[in-house]
């Protein structure tokens, strides 16, 4: 398990996205300036990611990847695939269902015609930002199950960045928990005891469209990303 941190089992709430984003970057603030790279989750996770690139000067992408589902489990994650199409297989999972290549290629090939869906609008304001050998902060404005959020790691590993760390603003324990296995740190504001929505814990949790994170993706950036 790589490092976790949790600050506070609170169930206080954020006002919005760019507070919880505010108060991640305050604990990243080691990072500021020093070249990292901050990838948001689509939709609500880029205003997070945007607050976090802001105060650390830091580069800013969104993350394409999208999970495998698991045939009659569609919250577990056979499996990511990555915005160029590789393809990372959880084996446990795939062992253990006894899942044929026949459904994980047709999964493949769904999630494949979302992803280039969405890369044909952002794309075209914002070229893929590359990781290998760099510090990757991941983050989203929340998690419940966690299993967009652990395809989304499974992706990003696959560039090699030199290190990958979670931020997010609310998750119960035992999803934070597990999510740390799969990143080097993991720092998760509030883990609060009775968790049923990631909204719930915000005070505005309005809905993200498409063209706000266009706005987002085009927007000039200290860290030398933007137009």
């Amino acid at each position: 398990m790589g490092r976790l941190r949790i600050l506070s089992h609170s169930s206080e709430l954020f006002e919005d996205r760019r507070e919880a984003g505010r108060l991640l970057a305050e604990e990243l603030k080691g990072h500021r300036g020093q070249g990292a790279v901050v990838l948001g989750i689509p939709r609500g996770g880029m205003i997070v990611a945007w607050e976090i690139a802001q105060l650390l000067h830091a580069d800013l992408d969104i993350v394409l990847a999208h999970k495998l589902r698991t045939p009659g489990h569609v919250e577990l994650a056979l499996g990511s695939v990555a915005e160029d199409g590789r393809l990372f297989l959880n084996e446990n999972v795939v062992r253990g269902l006894n899942i044929d290549d026949a459904y994980i290629q047709q999964e493949k090939a769904r999630q494949m015609a979302e992803i280039r869906r969405r890369t044909e609008q952002f794309r075209q304001v914002r070229p893929r930002v590359p990781l290998t050998g760099r510090t990757v902060i991941v983050t989203d404005d929340g998690v419940a199950t966690g299993a967009t959020t652990q395809a989304a790691f499974w992706a990003i590993q696959l560039e090699e960045p030199e290190k990958l760390i979670a931020a997010l603003p609310v998750g119960p324990e035992d999803t934070i928990a597990r999510l740390a296995e799969d990143v080097d740190e993991m720092i998760c504001l509030r883990t609060p005891p009775f968790f049923a929505a990631v909204g719930q814990f915000y005070v505005r949790f309005e809905p993200v469209e498409d063209e706000e994170v266009l706005d987002i993706l085009k927007a000039k950036q200290p860290g030398g990303g933007g137009t």
